[in-house]
C-alpha cells in the first residue's frame, strides 16, 4: 500500500503550517508558573482553528533545565515540569483527532553531564559508556600548571573543556560545561540515538527538528588549535570553525535516521518530517543533508529588520532559494527562540506584512508561537534573566546574549498574566498583553490572527502548492511575486517594506493581466476601495509602508 498523501500528490509537511511551541511558555496548565503539556492539550483548538498543520515542541525530557531543556539527562522520559508520559500520550492522541501532526526537538549533539551516561563515562576509559563522549588529556602549560588540549572554544563563551576530576580528563562541550558532547565516532552513541528515534516513532510523532546538527563531528585530531579572534570568549563567524563544525559525515547519520523513518511511514502510511537546525551551511552541505533525507531549515529571513526595503527583502528570499535543486523542498522562517521577536525586529507597523511574506513563499513555513498575533520581545533586567546564554556573559553583556526576550509567555487574553498562568510566571509577560492578546484579535476582524487564519486557508490553494515564484514589481518599497500552477488561477502577492508609500504598475509579465481580486490584505488599510472581495486595477496599486495584497489575477485574453 502507498503511503499517503493529499489531493497534490504533495507529503503532508509540504502543504503545512508548521508553529513552533516553546512548552515552557506556551500555556500554564496548573499554576505553578511554567507552561506544561497539558496546557498545550488545552489549546489544540485553537492551533487547529489557526490553520496549523503540525506543532514542533521545544524539549520537554528529563533534562536539570541548565539550559531549558536542551541539556536532556533522559531522552525517553518526561521532565515533572512538563507533566507525565500520561499527559504526552493524551496530546498526542488530541492532537491526531484534530489533524495535527506532532513534531519533537531531537537534541543529539550532547546530553546533559547529569545523564547516566556521562556518569558511567566519567568513571574511566574501561567501560561501556567509556567512549560516549569526546574524552582528552589536557596539556603542560609554561607554567607548568594544566590546560586544555587545545584552543577550541564554547558558543556560550570560554574554552570548550571542561576538566573533570573524576576521570582526570578534559571533555569536551561546544555549549555549556553542563552540556557534555557525545562521540558520533562510536557506534554505540549512533545505535542509542536509533533507539530514542525508535521510541517516540513507536508512540506515533510525525517526525523530529534536529537540534545543533552542524556540531555533531569535531576533528579526531584534539593537538589542533582554531584560528582565533583577540576575544576568545566570543563566538565568531561559524563557517570559519573547520574543526568543530559540518563535518561531512553529518550527512551519513542523517541517511541513517532517515532510513529509519522511512521503515516507519511504510508502517503508518504516512510520511515522516526531518529537519534539521544548522546556520550558515554551505549550498553544497545544504543540498548534501537534502540528499541525505533532512531538510535543512532556512534562516534568511531573520535578517529581516525595519530598514529591509523591497529589494532587500527579495535578496533575502533569493538567499533562502538559491542552488536549491529540483527536488530540494524549500522552507522559510521568521523567528525561533533562540532569535529576537520578528515584530521586534521590523516594527509593529511591518509584522502583518511579513506574516503575509511567510504565509504565500513557497516551500512550509514554519511560525513561532505568538507571532500570529504579533507579540514583541520583552525587557528583562539582569536580575530577571534566565538564559544562561545571557548570564554567561555577565550583564555587560547579556543583553545581546539572553534569548528570555523571545521566549516570554503566549498572551492569551487581558486577564492576569495574559491567561498564560494563574500563578506566577517564570518569565513576566510585556505590558502590552491586554491589547495584544488572542482574546482580543479573535473578535477582530481585521487582526493579525484573522490575519494568518485567512492565509493560512490561501496556502492550500493549487497555486500555492509548488516550490516556484516569480517575481514582479521590485523597487526600495516593494516586493512582489506571482504564486501559479499550471491549469489554476495565478495570484499577486505585492507588500512594501519600504519607508515610503508607492505607487507602481503591476500588470506586465508575469501577472500579465490589468485587474483583479482581493483574497487577502493586511490589518492596516483605512480606504474602504480597499476591501476583501473588491475588484482592483492593477495598473496604478498604491501601498504605504507595511501594506499588502494578495490579488487573484484575473485572466487577461490576449
Amino acid at each position: 500500500m502507498k503511503l499517503q498523501y493529499d489531493a497534490s500528490g504533495l507529503a503532508w509537511w509540504k502543504t503545512s503550517i508548521i508553529y513552533q511551541v516553546y512548552p515552557r511558555s506556551f500555556k500554564d496548565s496548573d499554576g505553578d508558573g511554567v507552561g506544561d503539556l497539558r496546557g498545550i492539550t488545552q489549546k489544540l483548538d485553537y492551533l487547529a482553528d489557526l490553520g496549523i498543520g503540525a506543532i514542533w515542541i521545544s524539549p520537554f525530557f528529563t533534562s536539570p533545565m541548565r539550559d531549558f531543556g536542551y541539556d536532556i539527562s533522559n531522552y525517553t522520559e518526561v521532565d515533572s515540569m512538563f507533566g507525565t508520559m500520561e499527559d504526552f500520550d493524551t496530546l498526542l492522541k488530541e492532537a491526531k483527532q484534530r489533524g495535527l501532526k506532532i513534531i519533537l526537538d531531537f537534541v543529539p549533539n550532547h546530553t546533559s553531564n547529569e545523564s547516566v551516561w556521562f556518569q558511567e563515562s566519567r568513571k574511566g576509559p574501561n567501560n561501556s559508556y567509556s567512549d560516549y563522549y569526546i574524552w582528552e588529556d589536557g596539556v603542560t602549560l609554561p607554567n607548568g600548571s594544566l590546560g586544555p588540549p587545545n584552543n577550541w572554544l564554547s558558543v556560550f563563551g570560554g574554552s570548550a573543556w571542561e576538566f573533570d576530576h573524576a576521570r582526570g580528563q578534559y571533555y569536551y562541550h561546544a555549549f555549556l560545561k553542563s552540556q557534555a558532547d557525545l562521540n558520533f565516532n562510536d557506534p554505540n552513541v549512533k545505535q542509542e540515538m536509533k533507539n530514542v528515534l525508535r521510541f517516540w516513532l513507536d508512540k506515533g510523532v510525525s517526525g523530529f527538528r534536529l537540534d545543533a546538527l552542524k556540531f555533531l563531528f569535531e576533528s579526531e585530531n584534539a593537538t589542533l588549535n582554531e584560528v582565533l579572534l583577540p576575544n576568545q570568549y566570543e563566538w565568531y563567524e561559524d563557517d570559519t570553525h573547520n574543526l568543530t563544525t559540518s563535518f561531512p559525515q553529518i550527512s551519513d547519520v542523517i541517511k541513517d535516521w532517515r532510513s529509519l523513518l522511512d521503515d516507519y511511514a511504510s508502517r503508518d502510511k504516512e510520511p515522516k518530517f526531518l529537519a534539521e537546525e544548522s546556520y550558515a551551511l554551505t549550498t553544497e552541505m545544504r543540498n548534501a543533508h537534502y540528499k541525505a533525507g533532512a531538510m535543512p531549515f532556512n534562516f534568511a529571513l531573520l535578517d529581516m529588520n525595519s530598514t529591509c526595503g523591497g529589494l532587500c527583502v527579495k535578496q533575502l528570499i533569493n538567499k533562502g532559494l538559491y542552488g536549491l535543486e529540483d527536488d530540494a523542498w524549500p522552507n522559510f522562517q521568521v523567528g525561533n527562540h533562540d532569535n529576537s521577536r520578528v515584530a521586534s525586529r521590523v516594527g509593529n507597523m511591518k509584522s502583518g506584512a511579513v506574516t503575509m511574506l511567510l504565509l504565500t513563499l513557497p516551500g512550509t513555513p514554519t511560525c513561532y508561537y505568538g507571532d500570529e498575533i504579533g507579540m514583541t520581545d520583552v525587557f528583562y533586567s539582569f536580575k530577571e534573566t534566565q538564559d544562561p546564554a545571557g548570564l554567561n556573559f555577565g550583564e555587560d553583556g547579556y543583553k545581546n546574549r539572553s534569548r528570555d526576550p523571545e521566549r516570554s509567555p503566549m498572551q492569551w487574553s487581558r486577564t492576569r498574566n495574559a491567561g498564560f498562568s494563574t500563578g506566577i510566571p517564570w518569565l513576566h509577560v510585556e505590558r502590552n498583553f491586554t491589547l495584544t492578546n488572542v482574546e482580543e484579535q479573535a473578535e477582530d476582524p481585521n487582526s493579525m490572527l484573522n490575519l494568518f487564519r485567512s492565509l493560512a486557508k490561501i496556502r492550500q490553494y493549487p497555486s500555492f502548492q509548488n516550490s516556484k515564484l516569480h517575481f514582479a514589481v521590485t523597487n526600495d518599497n516593494i516586493v512582489s511575486y506571482v504564486r501559479m500552477a499550471k491549469g489554476w488561477t495565478k495570484y499577486l502577492v505585492m507588500i512594501n517594506f519600504g519607508s515610503s508609500g508607492s505607487t507602481d504598475d503591476y500588470s506586465q509579465d508575469p501577472v500579465s493581466s490589468t485587474s483583479g481580486k482581493i483574497v487577502a490584505k493586511t490589518n492596516n488599510f483605512n480606504s474602504t476601495d480597499i476591501e476583501i472581495g473588491h475588484t482592483i486595477s492593477l495598473v496604478d496599486v498604491t501601498l504605504q509602508p507595511g501594506q499588502g495584497l494578495v490579488v487573484k489575477v484575473f485572466f487577461q485574453d490576449s
